[in-house]
């Protein structure tokens, strides 16, 4: 059976752009026809992989077979882009974070409604298995109710690329690695936060910051740690998880990690004394033989369908988008809180546009 492949550009065919065209070649529903960038050797590397290279963004818009346009250009262009694309008629994949701030995602969320076309955010990390690892425990309830996460990414590189070190171009790590974390705590944790609290880095003499600290309390009283660091030579765990009936551990992408539960099956033995540092404590103690289980972790939960899939059938009328932009502008006021907290020292409430999940 043929399938409709919708037609799409990539505005801006630097590294992300060029990575969406290799992922969107084993996808069926969407077909990579051009690029737009203007830098000449990105041009000539879209013309070399087979696709039309358009010489301005109007020449884009206005070509009537160019159904999808992608946006992987740096955050401060996003905004103008999107809403050009939008009421030229053309629906909307765009790259995180989707705007410098939340007004800006707002009137491109106003334009999208006025014109009747599709607008996404590549939440792509919805998708990472470590994530969907967590979001498997949390719905099977493998470690009891949750109500300790922490999230993290460490590297020792510093800010990557050009122009992720400058405020005008919405750079820093809290607007590049900080969406994706705070993304998936909120796809997984079906409540309003009540409070955050933050510290930003700026340890490498950067005008934009190297990593952050966000501390995060929900209503149902959750908390999360998320970090970013790009000056860390020694790695924290990705996922340290805790439920009132064990705690799961993640080490990295490569997911080495394990998961310990309490055995209600053992019988309780009072902890012994052991030799800590120049005392002695019972607290600290390893658990009695037998009084817990260490197993492997879960298969990462199954998502009901890919990123671009899903979109093609957002704009085919068949599904609703797995990443909502209500779920993507939440994330901006959060990120915006935690910009606040930073800068007043103090935690920041009543920000929070919590809507009730449904997991997909």
């Amino acid at each position: 059976m043929s399938v409709n492949k919708h037609s799409l550009v990539i505005v801006g065919f630097g590294g992300m752009g060029s990575y969406h065209s290799k992922l969107i070649k084993d996808n069926s529903r969407l077909e990579v026809t051009g690029t737009f960038d203007l830098l000449e050797d990105r041009r000539k590397a879209s013309v070399e992989a087979g696709y039309t290279s358009y010489s301005s963004f109007d020449q884009v818009l206005a070509d009537p077979s160019v159904e999808v346009i992608l946006i992987a250009t740096p955050n401060d262009i996003h905004k103008d882009i999107a809403i050009s694309a939008l009421r030229a008629g053309k629906h909307v994949i765009c790259e995180k974070p989707v705007a410098m701030n939340s007004q800006e995602f707002e009137e491109m969320i106003a334009v999208s409604k006025e014109t009747g076309r599709t607008l996404m955010v590549n939440q792509n990390r919805r998708w990472d298995e470590d994530f969907l690892v967590i979001k498997e425990m949390h719905a099977k309830g493998t470690i009891g109710e949750l109500f300790q996460i922490e999230s993290r990414v460490h590297g020792a590189n510093g800010i990557p690329g050009d122009w992720r070190h400058l405020e005008a171009h919405g750079g820093g790590m809290l607007l590049d690695w900080g969406v994706h974390l705070l993304d998936q705590l909120l796809y997984l944790i079906d409540s309003k936060i009540s409070s955050v609290s933050s510290r930003l880095s700026f340890i490498l003499g950067d005008e934009v910051d190297d990593g952050f600290e966000a501390y995060l309390q929900f209503e149902n009283g959750v908390t999360a740690t998320v970090e970013v660091g790009t000056t860390n030579f020694i790695q924290l765990p990705r996922w340290y998880v805790k439920g009132i009936e064990g705690t799961a551990i993640i080490e990295d992408w490569s997911l080495a990690g394990k998961v310990v539960t309490r055995n209600h099956d053992s019988v309780k033995v009072e902890p012994k004394p052991i030799k800590a540092g120049v005392g002695l404590t019972k607290t600290m103690a390893p658990p009695s033989e037998g009084a817990t289980i260490t197993e492997a972790l879960p298969a990462p939960y199954k998502m009901s369908s890919g990123f671009y899939d899903n979109f093609a059938d957002v704009i085919e009328g068949t599904a609703e988008p797995i990443v909502k932009n209500t779920e993507a502008l939440r994330v901006l006021k959060l990120i915006e809180a935690i910009f606040e907290s930073s800068r007043s020292k103090q935690a920041v409430t009543d920000f929070d546009t919590y809507e009730s999940l449904v997991l997909n």
